[in-house]
């Protein structure tokens, strides 16, 4: 079928990045494509294959096939194929396969890369190599939106309300001002500054209506705004809150206290709280404010490893207080010992829903005898990690556990029986214990430990299998038909798991590299640059992952940001229709990278490709 370039003008006009080309742009562009009818069941291009261009798909089904010809993704309509290898040297790194008779519309290359170089959007739209993005800037006021800035909801009265019951309302959520509406319109604002001067100064009564009290048509601020609009308010007004409005909708409010709360908010400022607390109670106090700092880091455009690696240094900060707290109150251990963490917290990568995985190691002059001590160092830290907000962990992966509290003997053991006999209780045990990280004591007894057992471990080619074996078994939520493959049942129904399909399968192929190439970091991103560094992972794979993953992780952060900032508490669950059609296409491809490198590990040639 012929396509002419009138209609392929108004078909990418709905697609975007076309949609951003002004029309007679649009128009020149539509007549670079050309339009191709492929057979069904034909090959479009072959993994290796020079490409012709970039492909948008005008009508039919397209198959997107792995190395080994295994399925990466089924495409329809709109949607575009082929970019990842005009971005890498021009040869195809996936085959395409027509499902049906396609319809394609093909974009030279040599015009795919002229849209490259001179129209910034397309290029934004196609590349991710997120590395190459400036700085971001610090989590000042001045440059954080407003949206970062509002507490949501606003709580609010009726013009007709008496003061007696504003100031009723006012008390019980402990606020200091409410929005006035009428049928849903901004009409005014009061706050306590009103009642106090303009109610109990001039001797009215509590049963004063609120419209005579209140600030009228009070400033306000869109959502658009950014901190320093609101802080320049402020101080020309002289006023202590701005509703933050669309049209005379109110959709949040702006205090001084909102301001305070951001300035107070960092990460240096809730490790020293921590550092300096001398009960449990002030400690969870501090570990509270960490959703709302994660909010702020985000809003800043902080890049998630930035993110994860503050908010694990609270945790880390939270375990050595702790510990310090134990041996006061039991006195100094009878041998040198130390506290380590696995899962999330060994790798530096916590965000808002974290559990608590840990462990003792214990030097080998420690008797039976000294267990009790050990026993009960573990019992107040872990109950009071659990009381700061780092739930116990629901496998029992904890120092309390005295299978994970036991001297370096015993841990040697451990891991040796673990590698020689690689059955699946001895991959997931591996897979937890290969991210310990030291948090507070000797670290001296680890050292020899890990360089051992990488040593042990990567020259132990069956374990080596059965440890990618086991990393590709969380598969990425990709769909044949819609591009998302989301959850069928349950709470989460039509949502996708950005933890366990989404982070957690490039964690395993990150602990599978740093296996592989005797490499002693444990934080994810850390591996993978390291594992790329040593030809572990091919450069231009390796650089897709990286990119693939940093996706998958801001995605994560930003959606548990979103639902604090609703009141909400964060999870690992999103419905993909809360992102743009812009923010879809890139998360799917960013999936696509991960299954083609699960691929690439499992059948038989590494990570390399």
């Amino acid at each position: 079928m012929s396509v002419s370039a009138s209609v392929i003008r108004d078909f990418l006009s709905a697609i975007h990045p076309y949609d951003t080309f002004a029309t007679d742009e649009l128009t020149q562009v539509a007549g670079c494509f050309r339009s191709l009818t492929i057979p069904k069941g034909e090959i479009i291009y072959q993994l290796g294959a020079r490409l012709d261009g970039l492909y948008v798909i005008y009508d039919g089904q397209v198959q997107v096939e792995g190395p080994d010809g295994e399925i990466v993704s089924s495409l329809r309509a709109k949607n575009t194929f082929g970019e990842r290898g005009l971005l890498r040297e021009g040869y195809a790194v996936t085959s395409a396969r027509a499902l049906d008779d396609v319809t394609v519309l093909l974009l030279p290359a040599f015009d795919f890369q002229a849209l490259m170089e001179g129209h910034p959007p397309f290029n934004l739209f196609f590349t991710r190599n997120r590395s190459s993005l400036p700085t971001p800037r610090q989590n000042t006021l001045a440059n954080m939106r407003v949206e970062q800035l509002m507490a949501s909801s606003p709580i609010g009265c009726s013009p007709e309300a008496s003061v007696g019951e504003a100031a009723r309302i006012l008390r019980d959520h402990r606020i200091s001002s409410l929005v006035v509406t009428e049928e849903g319109r901004l009409v005014g604002l009061l706050t306590l500054r009103d009642i106090t001067n303009r109610v109990v100064a001039a001797g009215l009564g509590h049963d004063t209506r609120v419209a005579d009290v209140m600030s009228p048509d009070p400033y306000t601020l869109p959502p658009t705004a950014i901190g320093s609009d609101v802080l320049h308010l402020m101080m020309e007004r002289g006023i202590g809150h701005v509703p933050i409005a669309n049209g005379d909708q109110v959709v949040g409010i702006v205090t001084q206290t909102n301001l305070t709360r951001v300035q107070a908010e960092n990460s240096a400022l809730l490790v020293r709280d921590i550092a300096q607390a001398q009960t449990i109670e002030q400690m969870a106090a501090t570990t509270a404010r960490i959703p709302q700092l994660l909010v702020h880091l985000v809003g800043a455009g902080n890049r998630h490893e930035v993110v994860t690696r503050l908010i694990t240094d609270i945790a880390d900060s939270t375990t050595r207080r702790l510990l310090a707290m134990a041996e006061e109150k039991l006195g100094p251990p009878p041998v040198p010992y130390l506290w380590l963490a696995c899962g999330s917290q060994g790798r530096q990568e916590q965000a808002g829903v974290s559990d608590q995985d840990n462990c003792l190691m214990l030097d080998d002059a420690a008797t039976e005898d000294d267990d009790a001590y050990f026993k009960a160092l573990a019992e107040f830290v872990c109950d009071g990690l659990d009381a700061c907000g780092y739930v116990y962990c629901p496998g029992d992966m904890m120092a309390t556990n005295p299978k994970w509290r036991q001297t370096i003997s015993v841990w040697r053991s451990y891991f040796k029986g673990w590698i020689n006999t690689p059955d699946p209780m001895a991959q997931m045990l591996a897979s937890v214990m290969f991210d310990l990280r030291p948090i507070g004591g000797d670290e001296r007894l680890f050292d020899k430990v890990q360089a051992e057992t990488l040593k042990f471990a990567s020259r132990n080619s069956i374990f080596v299998a059965h440890m990618v074996s086991n990393s590709i078994k969380h598969a990425p939520p990709l769909g044949l038909l819609r591009g998302f493959a989301t959850l069928r049942s349950g709470e989460h129904k039509n949502q996708i798991d950005l933890k366990h399909n989404g982070v957690v399968p490039v964690v395993d192929l990150g602990r599978v590299s740093a296996l592989k190439g005797e490499i002693t970091a444990v934080n994810t991103r850390a591996r993978l640059v390291a594992a790329q560094a040593k030809g572990i992972i091919s450069t231009s794979g390796g650089q897709d992952l990286i990119d693939a993953y940093d996706l998958i992780a801001e995605t994560r952060l930003s959606h548990q940001a979103r639902l604090i900032r609703s009141g909400k508490t964060p999870d690992n669950f999103m419905s993909p229709t809360v992102l743009s059609e812009f923010e879809r296409s890139h998360l799917r491809d960013a999936f696509v990278v991960v299954r083609t490198m699960q691929s690439a590990a499992g059948g038989g040639r590494g990570l390399l490709g």
